[in-house]
């Protein structure tokens, strides 16, 4: 696999507005925010879809939701409610094949959570 964008920050070789890190996983600030808060969580290890899982992988995701969980409570939205979403494949709209969660909240958040961009015939 080549080398995402997502490594580059694991490796600090691209800046980012890190939030949180630990052994297993990484937060930062999305460069292109959706929401007033819009935060990626990565796996260090890389993994680059859903589709990619594996069985040995169930406490790593596991922990990823934690962390987001983790960080809506420290930034003071918990309560308020947030978003933990994450994309598979191109047609999801996922466009770094490194696994991520993206944590959105600061605004009122509707459903559904996309727009139809599929031409209708």
């Amino acid at each position: 696999m080549s080398e995402t964008i997502f490594d580059k920050i694991i490796n600090r070789e691209i800046p980012a507005d890190i939030v949180y890190e630990d052994d297993l996983s990484l937060a930062f600030r999305d460069i292109n925010p959706q929401a007033p808060v819009h935060l990626l969580i990565i796996p260090r290890r890389r993994i680059a879809t859903i589709n990619d899982i594996q069985e040995a992988d169930r406490e790593l995701l596991g922990h990823l939701y934690l962390v987001a969980a983790k960080l809506a409570a420290e930034m003071g939205f918990a309560e308020d409610g947030y978003r933990v979403v994450m994309n598979c494949g191109e047609s999801a709209g996922q466009t770094v094949f490194h696994l991520h969660l993206h944590l959105l909240a600061g605004k009122p958040l509707g459903w559904p959570p996309y727009t139809d961009t599929m031409k209708q015939t």
